[in-house]
């Protein structure tokens, strides 16, 4: 399986080719590993356009986007950051998370949603006007954001918004088999288990195990790891500290993973 290989869960590639045909900016809203950044990933292949992904985090600045004067040689330089090169390039820019940077940073991108498409470098005394072929798309989780960390409407609504959702249990099965190249059969359980999980989280309120870890897991088995030790050490161990969710936790994949497969595991 390529990287470049994504499992539609909806009209979301339609709409994204189309939303980039009007260049329009493009949200992707949906659980942590439930493939926005393989979407974007396959957009640039499809689209035949590079993507500059820019992970998003509290110390963001404007300036670690856009860029700053350097000292280089004895002299003083603009130096482009990411968004920058990515305007200039004609490039799908991706802001992964876009949730957990500050909103004075993203004040910046104002002018590149809206009719102007332009980028201003005020400190460069520059604007930059993105070609057509630019694209900005930005991503968050919505379910599980801090109550101190939201995007103001006034932002949203500078977008086309995809929301997406883990495949259906059949097809989140087939991506761990072509991913990891294990029996179809410790797919669908691996699945079964991330499922039940899922739904416990509507009780236990943590972020739910995503197609990525049961992905990981799999290639645990594929290494010749049992099932249960596979989603402890992948899907159970990372999503609480706490001893009697994680008990919890590991009686609902022990009653979804195989039954030969848990006395060589429970000890």
């Amino acid at each position: 399986m390529t990287s470049d290989t994504y499992y539609s869960n909806g009209n979301e590639v339609q709409l994204f080719e189309q939303a980039y045909r009007q260049r329009l900016p493009v949200m992707l809203t949906g659980p942590t590993g439930c493939g926005k950044t393989r979407l974007v990933e396959h957009m640039g292949v499809l689209l035949r356009r590079p993507v500059v992904t820019i992970s998003c985090h509290d110390d963001l600045t404007s300036s670690d986007l856009v860029g700053r004067f350097m000292v280089t040689g004895g002299d003083v330089v603009w130096t482009d950051g990411p968004l920058t090169r990515a305007v200039k390039a004609g490039a799908i820019c991706y802001l992964d998370e876009v949730v957990e940077a500050r909103h004075d940073s993203l004040a910046i991108l104002h002018s590149l949603t809206d009719h102007r498409r332009s980028l201003y470098l005020d400190r460069a005394g520059e604007v930059v006007q993105a070609p057509e072929s630019f694209m900005l798309v930005c991503s968050y989780n919505p379910a599980y954001r801090s109550s101190l960390k939201e995007l103001k409407p006034s932002f949203r609504q500078r977008f086309v918004t995809l929301p997406m959702a883990y495949l259906p249990p059949d097809r989140e099965a087939e991506v761990i088999v072509a991913e990891a190249a294990v029996d179809p059969a410790v797919a669908r359980r691996l699945v079964a288990c991330a499922t039940a999980i899922r739904t416990a989280d509507e009780a236990f309120h943590f972020e739910p195990p995503s197609t990525r870890v049961l992905v990981t897991a799999a290639h645990l088995v594929a290494a010749g790891a049992s099932e249960l030790d596979a989603a402890e050490a992948c899907i159970l161990a990372p999503l609480s500290s706490d001893g009697a969710v994680t008990d919890g936790l590991r009686e609902v994949a022990v009653a979804s993973l195989a039954p030969a497969d848990t006395p060589n595991s429970a000890r």
